[in-house]
């Protein structure tokens, strides 16, 4: 996968915390967050798993997804996941 914007979803299990999070390198991102080396949020509660992303065809658009995904409510998080990844597969070696 190119370099390309991204917003994304990382769970730390099924239906456990969930991080979103926008990118312009989404395979580096992941790998940041899997590997700890992002101080915050995701290495605090162990939040790792990329269950969900979308890409986009510039940053100003993927930059906007994620505030209104942030502004969901958490429902309709599980159901935008579970839509396309009903077993809350880690799809990191997908976009590797």
């Amino acid at each position: 996968m190119n370099k390309q914007p991204a917003v994304y979803i990382l769970a730390s299990k099924r239906n456990g915390t969930l991080y979103i999070g926008v990118t312009s390198d989404l395979v580096k991102r992941i790998w940041e967050h899997k590997n700890n080396m992002v101080e915050g949020f995701t290495k605090r509660y162990g939040v790792h798993q990329l269950v969900w992303y979308e890409v986009h065809e510039s940053m100003e658009s993927a930059i906007e997804r994620e505030k209104r995904l942030k502004e969901w409510k958490r429902k309709w998080k599980l159901e935008l996941i579970e839509s396309s990844n009903p077993n809350w597969r880690d799809l990191y070696n997908t976009i590797v």
